[in-house]
């Protein structure tokens, strides 16, 4: 698939952090050549404007939970950007829109799927974000890649990833 990297129109909110931050993207698709989508996906994440792509996982097959169809590609990416987090969240929606993302309803299969994980150590509940993302701790298709570049992460107000392993042992998962 031939997808060029989104362009940022200037939302109404501040566009650029005060700082530099790290930031986690979590990254899924299960319709179409999936893998594929996740591979043009991770060249395209380190194309956004003033973001670095720093880490990436390995790409991971897992089961769906809480939705049928076919197994999930998942990967997790770290980058750097001075993007503010909704700046963010519209250049990552505008991707999956690249990639014919429909949402007919909740956990509907999916062309792709970019979720924001972390951004640096913030905690942000509003209602077009939540971060750290709600669900991240309860899936193995987060965790597992997440921990891979990131072993001894800390998520904002809950402490180490790691803890949360043995709480998802029994969600398939395998890389590929």
């Amino acid at each position: 698939m031939s997808v060029s990297a989104p362009t940022l129109a200037t939302p109404a909110v501040e566009t650029e952090a005060a700082t530099l931050q790290t930031v986690y993207i979590g990254i899924g698709a299960n319709l179409g050549d999936a893998q594929a989508n996740v591979l043009c996906a991770l060249h395209l994440l380190g194309q956004l404007p003033r973001t670095q792509l720093v880490g990436q996982s390995a790409l991971f097959r897992s089961a769906p939970i809480d939705a049928g169809g076919d197994d999930y590609i998942n990967a997790v990416v770290q980058l750097d950007t001075n993007l503010s987090p909704e700046a963010l969240l519209s250049a990552l929606q505008q991707l999956e829109q690249d990639f014919g993302r429909a949402r007919p309803y909740r956990n509907a299969p999916r062309t792709l799927d970019l979720d924001i994980l972390l951004f640096g150590d913030q905690e942000i509940h509003t209602t077009a974000l939540d971060i750290p993302h709600p669900r991240m701790t309860q899936r193995a298709f987060v965790l597992l890649p997440l921990l891979q570049i990131a072993p001894n992460l800390r998520i904002p107000g809950l402490g180490s990833a790691q803890q949360f392993v043995a709480d998802v042992a029994d969600q398939r998962i395998k890389p590929l």
